[in-house]
């Protein structure tokens, strides 16, 4: 298929990371679906891309926290007759906090959100692209899926799901041409700390947070190259490399002292 007639689905498509990938696939002429709860956000990102890339911007505005709404995108995407070439599994949020304090509802939400849509969206677009054997799938993680978080016990949980799952599906579609490529970024100066409510975070006041348009290259490029994993930053791969080697409670006490409130 013509590269003018492939689509791209990105979720979280309108701030951060996800938005940075936006702009390079409109760039390399891609048409977009960008999917996000804030239609007004969709409408402004959208005569962005169209006017600096022109291309197509398909807008839906849904609610991922809600178990449906992934299906409900499926069935209008395919309504609308349009066929998805790279699907980007990329909306995700946290919550800040010591587990036993923190709110179980928005926990589920997350849990939703980060494993639940990435999980119907990949299956859905999955079935589909290993039909007709074309496809790629991005599945933005998290280096804290390789480690143990303390004051964010969920998200790296959640992350964690979506290594071990993209570990498994690349391995059962391996003999096709539809590739799945595992982004990890490590903590990235996005929307999604003030979400978290984890502004205060020696993580965020005391660290340089990288660059989301510099992660959306690195995710774009592996994607493209059909690599199974980027880590995204030197920092980051030091980061992994380092509590591979490290007992599994030493790297949780690690953490602890990087994300717990700073003292300044």
């Amino acid at each position: 298929m013509a590269k003018d007639t492939q689509y791209t689905l990105i979720t979280g498509g309108t701030e951060g990371i996800g938005y940075e990938l936006a702009k390079i696939f409109a760039q390399n002429g891609y048409h977009l679906i960008l999917v996000a709860r804030d239609q007004t956000e969709l409408d402004q990102r959208a005569a962005e891309l169209r006017q600096n890339h022109g291309v197509e911007v398909v807008t839906l505005a849904k609610d991922l926290f809600l178990r449906q709404a992934p299906f409900e995108v499926y069935d209008e995407v395919k309504a609308r007759g349009l066929q998805v070439n790279v699907l980007v599994n990329n909306a995700g949020q946290g919550q800040y906090g010591e587990f036993v304090d923190t709110d179980i509802n928005r926990e589920l939400d997350i849990v939703q959100l980060n494993i639940g849509a990435y999980l119907t969206f990949t299956k859905l677009y999955l079935q589909e692209m290993v039909a007709r054997n074309e496809g790629k799938i991005l599945m933005v993680s998290s280096i804290g899926g390789e480690m143990p978080g303390p004051l964010q016990a969920v998200y790296h949980a959640t992350k964690a799901f979506v290594s071990s799952f993209s570990e498994a599906v690349q391995d059962e579609i391996k003999e096709t041409n539809v590739t799945l490529t595992k982004l990890l970024p490590g903590p990235t100066d996005t929307e999604f700390f003030h979400k978290a409510d984890m502004e205060e975070s020696k993580m965020v006041k005391e660290q340089d947070l990288d660059d989301p348009a510099k992660v959306a290259k690195d995710g774009y490029e592996a994607l493209m190259a059909g690599k199974l994993e980027v880590i995204s930053g030197m920092r980051s791969k030091m980061m992994v490399g380092a509590t591979k080697l490290m007992p599994d409670n030493m790297v949780a006490a690690t953490m602890h002292q990087m994300t717990k409130p700073s003292e300044e």
